[in-house]
């Protein structure tokens, strides 16, 4: 199990779409799969914060691509698409009480997010 645990503060969630909520590119396999876990996730990012999806899928594919998400209930603030394949790679400085501000979680292809765990921690 993979556990973040957080400061009380409000968040940017920037989340890629294929492999890690959606099935890898089962939106060309006959349509968009919800992988086990991403709806109980996303029940637990708190309301205030915001969450970009990313992904490497084209233009055209985000009206249904989206459709299907509101159709799952998963809120979203901004969505990019067209963006590379590789590393996504995320860079935030330290506050000076010392919260690292940058985390990152990578998550085995298509095996959800039932075991990403989420904490706020208010003395953070």
């Amino acid at each position: 199990m993979t556990g973040l645990h957080l400061s009380p503060l409000g968040h940017t969630w920037l989340i890629d779409l294929d492999g890690t909520v959606l099935k890898h590119n089962g939106y060309l396999q006959g349509g968009d799969v919800l992988l086990d876990g991403a709806r109980a996730f996303w029940d637990r990012i708190p309301a205030d914060d915001a969450i970009i999806l990313l992904t490497a899928r084209d233009e055209v594919d985000r009206a249904a691509t989206l459709a299907f998400l509101e159709a799952q209930g998963l809120r979203f603030d901004q969505a990019i698409f067209g963006l590379p394949v590789g590393e996504r790679i995320l860079i935030n400085d330290v506050k000076p009480n010392g919260l690292v501000t940058a985390l990152a979680v990578s998550v085995v292809r298509d095996a959800g997010l039932a075991d990403l765990q989420v904490e706020v921690e208010p003395e953070l």
